[in-house]
């Protein structure tokens, strides 16, 4: 059986190039196409495994019975229960499921991801919320901000308007430091933490000590071919040439962007910067992202 990993992170911290890299790893002479399957498991708010498994409507249920419904999905998932959309995996296959939500717990108290039954571990993605703004307001079409207001927000949802069907489930990123508290505190599963500014200045390093935790250690000689396939221009050049199938409906700017660390300062005012900073001060210290940037994360 094969183990499950949640990729989690908050919006717009690098889950979908963590992904690519994933999916490099099977590439031979040329790069995945960036509109092709990524990864081997379904993401988290997608319904069509739910509906798969449980042969019910999700248009004919409220967010909460949807909810409660959702960790026995994971667990039937993790015990390799294969969807029309996925092809069989090899035994020793490792499934990365994408995951926004933060670490929460159904209105039955239960882990709305299962738990231990619902997957082996997670890899979690933190990113500097400074870069975080700007990217997710290029992201939503919307000024930063609002953004900043998001990643402020300890209560935040999306795709939860009551009475109304969307292509995913409702979501609970909540705030910045509530999502990366809520994972890095669980204790049902292991966590290894991959910062988006280490990945970005030793991305072979980084990427393969993310495998290795997954269960799925590569080659040398393969990973270093992923990390080229998945350079930020060869994924920006791909989606100038053939658009990207998660960009947001609504014009504005590319889906990759910048891809940059540090790109904050000159993107965010003083103001803007001073409001993400005392909103997440503490949280961004325990992570090594002090005021004056990122700062070297000790290793345990």
């Amino acid at each position: 059986m094969p183990r499950t990993i949640w990729l989690a992170s908050y919006p717009k911290s690098g889950n979908t190039w963590l992904r690519m890299l994933i999916a490099n790893l099977s590439a031979d002479s040329k790069p995945v196409d960036i509109n092709g399957r990524l990864v081997r498991g379904p993401a988290a708010c997608a319904r069509e495994p739910f509906e798969q498994l449980t042969l019910l409507d999700t248009g004919l249920l409220t967010h909460d019975e949807i909810d409660c419904l959702r960790p026995r999905v994971y667990e039937e998932l993790a015990r390799d229960a294969v969807g029309e959309d996925e092809a069989p995996r090899d035994a020793a296959a490792v499934r990365f499921c994408l995951a926004h939500d933060a670490y929460e717990l159904t209105p039955k108290g239960e882990p709305l991801l299962g738990g231990r039954d619902g997957a082996d571990g997670a890899i979690l993605i933190v990113r500097d919320p400074r870069d975080v703004a700007p990217s997710l307001a290029n992201h939503m079409r919307v000024g930063i901000d609002t953004a900043i207001k998001h990643i402020n927000n300890e209560r935040r949802m999306t795709h939860d308007r009551p009475g109304q069907q969307q292509r995913l489930f409702r979501q609970r990123p909540r705030g910045w430091s509530q999502h990366a508290r809520s994972w890095l505190e669980q204790r049902d599963i292991p966590v290894h933490m991959v910062r988006y500014e280490d990945l970005k200045a030793d991305t072979i390093g980084a990427f393969g000590r993310a495998l290795a935790f997954a269960g799925e250690p590569a080659d040398a000689a393969v990973v270093r071919r992923a990390v080229a396939f998945s350079d930020f221009a060869e994924l920006r050049g791909q989606e100038l040439r053939n658009g990207f199938s998660q960009s947001p409906q609504q014009p504005g700017g590319p889906f990759f962007r910048r891809g940059e660390a540090g790109a904050w300062r000159d993107e965010l005012s003083a103001e803007q910067v001073a409001r993400v900073e005392k909103a997440h001060g503490p949280m961004m210290r325990r992570l090594g992202y002090g005021p004056e940037g990122a700062l070297p994360l000790a290793r345990a």
